[in-house]
């Protein structure tokens, strides 16, 4: 088993009982005790929970650590293809739309439907090369440093770009989604380009699956009021679905 199919293992049984114990989860998975004290300590630095004597406990929402682009791009696959078909939806033809880097953007992209026919823009070098080829779609690249991994691009090249861009719909990838600290990212550069983004485009959606529901990353991107809506795999929990609906975002779910 893959250490992110473990880690999200884990996770699972974590959100079942609220606490896991290192020789349960041992014999659940397959590994030995170290293996699995190994993978609690990278949950944790990432936030997800909180070890203690003999296992682990779950974690209040915090910033933590984004996991590695290998296991992003692996784990929740399911959800992240739920949200892109969502996404796709609200397309029509002739728009002009920009998909934001990370794997779940990926997802939009790949969703896109053949039929759509309009100008896609991207800080992301794999929404590029998801789309590059379709006939009808004109696909623009902002120009920036390329980050490992997401191949995400940013930087003053990248502000640019988009400040001279004005979409009709916009899709913002996250680090997570709460009801007070709004919409949050990991990465500053990447924050400053979903803002300029933000103030161009005629609607914005938030794109986070369950997991991200109540978590905060490390920079604050905007308010929930900032957002036409959030799409997501699942009903967000109370107190972040009250406050998207007081903040006027429209919640899409299959």
């Amino acid at each position: 088993m893959l250490p992110a199919q473990r880690h999200q293992r884990i996770i699972e049984a974590l959100g079942r009982k609220g606490t896991v114990r290192t020789g349960d989860l041992a014999a659940l998975l397959g590994v030995s005790r170290e293996t699995i004290r190994r993978d609690l300590a990278i949950l944790e630095r990432r936030a997800l929970l909180v070890r203690v004597h003999g296992g682990a406990a779950t974690a209040p929402s915090g910033t933590g650590e984004e996991p590695s682009y290998p296991e992003r791009s692996t784990s929740g696959s399911e959800a992240k293809a739920v949200i892109g078909a969502l996404a796709a939806r609200l397309l029509r033809p002739g728009q002009t739309v920009i998909i934001d880097a990370g794997t779940t953007a990926v997802h939009v992209a790949r969703a896109v439907p053949p039929s759509f026919r309009g100008v896609v823009a991207t800080c992301s070098l794999l929404v590029a090369a998801e789309l590059a080829g379709r006939p009808g779609v004109e696909v623009l690249v902002s120009g920036g440093r390329v980050r490992q991994g997401d191949l995400a691009v940013s930087n003053a090249c990248t502000l640019a770009f988009f400040r001279d861009l004005h979409a009709d719909v916009a899709f913002l990838g996250s680090g997570g989604v709460d009801a007070e600290a709004g919409l949050t990212d990991y990465f500053l550069d990447e924050v400053a380009t979903k803002r300029v983004i933000l103030a161009g485009a005629a609607r914005t959606y938030a794109l986070a699956d369950g997991a991200k529901h109540g978590r905060i990353a490390s920079y604050r991107v905007c308010a929930l009021d900032c957002l036409s809506g959030l799409i997501t795999d699942a009903p967000p929990p109370p107190p972040l679905a009250s406050a998207l609906a007081g903040a006027g975002a429209e919640v899409i779910t299959p």
